[in-house]
């Protein structure tokens, strides 16, 4: 698989690159269009996207290779901040760890580029634990869109510890949550913070 750093948020005069994914795939595909913000792919030329499309509709569906695609900005008032706006893994490929070693790839570099950490709002558990994979500790703040946010140190922090770990899952704990959900907060009861993903190697 290839891991691509399209373009930083405030490339060509503030606005970042615009790429376009299959909306039959991908969630969120419709931000990617926009040009506020950096983006980074996953793509892999062994398993091109094979949904059914006319002859004459292929472009509006972008680059049939792509599996997942990150979108990040600088904080508006902390420089030393690059927020991660959306993840999404085409539908087909999702539990494969390719989302959080995108992640991964796109903190290293940040850290590279200067910024002293990543920060991200996830509104489910499985996002929440995709990105302690990552690195990525609850800060003990929500949003009021129910979002919880995680922060990575980028400078060597020590990253998530069994507590802050589990304080973030009893956010969730005492949400409304799907069967599966509550199946998975059920086996991470008292259990300490994910195996860490590394980023991949670039050659």
């Amino acid at each position: 698989m290839e891991y691509d750093l399209v373009g930083w948020h405030d490339d060509d005069d503030g606005g970042g690159p615009q790429v376009r994914l299959d909306y039959r795939a991908f969630a969120y595909a419709g931000k990617f269009v926009m040009s506020a913000t950096g983006v980074a792919l996953v793509r892999d030329e062994r398993d091109p996207l094979a949904l059914d499309v006319g002859a004459d509709e292929p472009a509006q569906f972008g680059d049939p290779t792509v599996v997942a695609a990150v979108a990040f900005n600088e904080d508006r008032t902390d420089p030393e901040t690059l927020w991660l706006r959306y993840v999404t893994v085409r539908g087909d490929r999702r539990g494969e760890g390719i989302g959080p070693r995108l992640v991964a790839f796109v903190c290293e570099h940040a850290r590279e580029r200067g910024y002293a950490r990543c920060r991200i709002a996830v509104n489910n558990v499985f996002s929440y634990e995709a990105l302690a994979k990552v690195g990525f500790a609850f800060t003990g703040r929500e949003t009021g869109l129910a979002e919880v946010v995680l922060d990575r140190d980028l400078r060597g922090g020590s990253g998530v510890d069994t507590d802050t770990y589990q304080r973030g899952l009893d956010v969730f704990r005492g949400r409304d949550c799907s069967d599966a959900e509550r199946a998975f907060l059920k086996a991470r009861d008292g259990a300490g913070p994910p195996e860490r993903i590394d980023p991949p190697v670039e050659e």
